[in-house]
């Protein structure tokens, strides 16, 4: 650590650079023998100069194994002199860049290092911005293709869209030692998410990737979670092969060692059998020592023969050993082979049954729009009849007006007749008993005109009360067939269209005539009130010339005042009986509108059941697809096409769910009879 100061110090001092302090004061209380290894720079804000100054020296130090400079607000060219230094590094193996918001000049010097540094293992680059700019992340997944030594990798929150994914997922099928990958919290998405399941099936490396956080629907990530224990089945059994071969390796050599030893002891037992036979044949020793040194030579030559068995047996061990290896290489391409037809096989099932799917789908989406189309015409319909019943009853009501205003305007005429007789009672008395039988006639003639004006305007008031009343059973014959149609909406919809619109215009017209019809009886009724104040204005005249017919006239008037008394009781009475027929026509209305209620809950009981279908065919899909995700590589854009479609139909209900609601929840017919 000492050394490293000094040669920071010097370095310093040659580029003219003041040191830092900081980083001074870290390099001399990090001096035990646990941080001999270690670099912690965390924190300390370091500028471009002392970057240029660390990456000099790191160039060419071989002491520190662990390098820590998370959180230290490395700007981009301090961060690229930096890096660049560290290219030529032999010793880093961690390297920590946490938090230092490197962008596209740190991407680009990022990449650089991993395709020229041969020795970094793990490297940390949390809280950075590297997905932000494409074409810098490009060149930093170029480095990491051509890597060959880095097996950890944390790209935690660098805002990496699908892009930057699809760019990854093509380093990754070139790199062969990346073991372990974390992205999550980014937005890769369903695209990105799809690009790594597909580089997924060409890397059988990496065995640990982390991805939440990233909008990535469920199936996909439960591809990619069976996608890395695939590859981690394959480590493991790569690892055990690997530790058998080393283990035949071992006793292989062990048993080619021990031939070696046995066949050198042997030349060396045979030499010195050589050269005893040849001092004893130069001694001239006897037959029998050469009978033993027969003896010996054929205890030499079965142990000769007793070691060559024993290599034989060690050869067919070894060739057993390939045997099996043999075979297991065989059964994994039978297990590969099989895999692949299952594989197929499932693909086609999943094919097929997507196709059925879309079917289904197309035509509960075809029903659900004749649904709509039918609930919307009825919903016109209604709101139409609707609107021709205020209008009846808004003509109901002027017409009750107009008989109230002329009752109130012929009392009033009577009223004023009856001051206008009282002043002139005195110039009246004379003429009553001449003119007693003509007035008795007019009045007789004006009650009579009266009674007849009231009556047609009653009965005009009950044709009107009729009319809606037909108007209602109309109205409770086409929600009968709105009823019966969506019953039997697939077969007879054209049919029923037609008719509807038939109907419509019949009743538009009728409606129109009868409309026309109020219309004249109205101006009628408007010219004969103009006829009757014109002679009540010509009898005025005349009780103004006959002042001498007063007290006659006035007796005449209090019966006349008896009679009318006894009119308006009976009007009362007959007003009476309308409202109370109008309130058992309300009642009936009443009990028309709780039907209505009826059928709304079962419109509602109706959609909960579409919706209960819809949500189970959902789920169905969505078990089905998390069954067979990991083995459907081809079908990855028909289940986007599904997914989008699945959505359509979601938002289709929704609005048709919208549009019930506001139907069923829309303002009810308020009949409120007028006082």
């Amino acid at each position: 650590m000492e050394d490293f100061r000094r040669t920071y110090l010097r370095v310093c001092k040659e580029g003219g650079v003041e040191p830092q302090e900081s980083i001074l004061a870290q390099l001399q209380g990090s001096r035990g023998a646990l941080e001999s290894s270690r670099l912690d720079l965390r924190g300390h804000s370091l500028s471009a100069d002392t970057c240029s100054v660390l990456g000099r020296v790191l160039r060419k130090d071989t002491l520190f194994i662990e390098l820590a400079l998370s959180d230290c607000m490395l700007s981009e060219e301090g961060a690229k002199l930096l890096l660049n230094g560290l290219c030529a590094n032999t010793t880093v193996k961690v390297l920590d860049l946490k938090g230092n918001n490197l962008r596209s000049t740190g991407a680009e010097a990022l990449g650089k290092l991993l395709a020229t540094n041969k020795t970094l293992r793990r490297l940390v680059l949390e809280w950075n911005a590297l997905g932000m700019w494409d074409e810098a992340f490009s060149i930093f997944c170029e480095g990491l293709a051509s890597n060959t030594n880095l097996s950890q990798l944390d790209l935690r929150n660098n805002q990496i869209n699908h892009q930057g994914a699809s760019e990854l997922s093509l380093a990754l099928k070139r790199n062969s030692t990346l073991q372990e990958l974390d992205l999550r919290w980014n937005n890769i998405g369903l695209l990105g998410g799809r690009s790594v399941l597909e580089a997924l099936q060409h890397n059988r490396t990496l065995v640990q990737l982390e991805m939440a956080g990233n909008n990535i629907p469920s199936d996909t990530l439960k591809a990619l979670e069976q996608a890395m224990e695939h590859n981690s089945d394959r480590q493991s059994t790569l690892r055990e092969s690997r530790s058998r071969t080393q283990v035949l390796s071992k006793e292989i050599q062990i048993l080619k060692e021990e031939k070696g030893r046995q066949f050198l002891n042997l030349m060396e037992t045979i030499d010195k059998q050589r050269d005893e036979m040849g001092r004893s044949s130069r001694s001239a020793s006897t037959s029998i020592h050469v009978g033993q040194l027969q003896e010996a030579l054929n205890d030499r030559k079965s142990v000769v023969n007793s070691l060559t068995a024993k290599l034989q047996m060690t050869e067919a061990a070894l060739t057993l050993s390939e045997q099996k290896n043999h075979n297991l290489q065989e059964l994994l391409g039978r297990l590969k082979s099989e895999k692949d037809e299952q594989r197929n096989r499932q693909s086609r099932e999943r094919k097929k049954e997507q196709e059925d799917s879309v079917l289904r789908e197309g035509k509960l989406l075809r029903e659900m729009n004749n649904m709509s189309e039918t609930s919307l015409q009825l919903k016109n319909k209604v709101d139409e009849m609707e609107r021709r019943c205020k209008t009846q009853q808004d003509v109901i009501f002027e017409l009750k007006q107009e008989l109230t205003n002329s009752t109130a305007e012929l009392k009033l005429r009577l009223a004023q007749a009856e001051e206008r007789l009282d002043l002139e009672r005195k110039r009246s008395k004379q003429a009553v008993e001449d003119i007693d039988g003509l007035r008795q006639k007019e009045v007789d003639h004006v009650n009579r005109h009266l009674e007849e004006s009231e009556r047609g305007l009653q009965e005009r008031i009950l044709k009107l009360e009729g009319q809606r009343i037909h108007l209602e059973e109309e109205l409770s014959r086409a929600k009968a067939a709105c009823v019966t149609e969506r019953a039997q909406a697939d077969e007879e919809m054209g049919k029923v269209r037609s008719q509807i619109r038939l109907e419509e215009q019949q009743n538009v017209s009728a409606l129109e005539d009868k409309l026309r019809a109020l219309r004249q009886s109205r101006d009628e009724s408007q010219s004969h009130c103009t006829q009757q104040k014109q002679s009540i204005a010509e009898l005025q005249a005349r009780n103004s010339q006959q002042s001498l017919e007063m007290d006659g006239l006035r007796r005449r008037i209090d019966e006349l005042q008896q009679e009318l008394s006894g009119k308006d009781q009976e009007r009362v009475a007959e007003v009476s009986r309308v409202r109370v027929e109008l309130q058992e026509h309300m009642g009936h209305l009443q009990a028309e509108r709780t039907a209505q209620g009826g059928l709304k809950e079962k419109i509602a009981a109706l959609e909960r059941e579409m919706k209960g279908v819809s949500s189970s065919h959902r789920e169905a899909l969505l078990d089905r697809e998390s069954e067979i995700a990991s083995l459907c590589e081809k079908l990855r854009l028909r289940d986007a096409e599904i997914q989008r479609m699945r959505e359509d139909e979601a938002q289709r209900a929704s609005f048709l769910q919208s549009a019930i609601l506001t139907y069923v929840q829309g303002s009810p017919l308020h009949y409120s009879p007028k006082k």
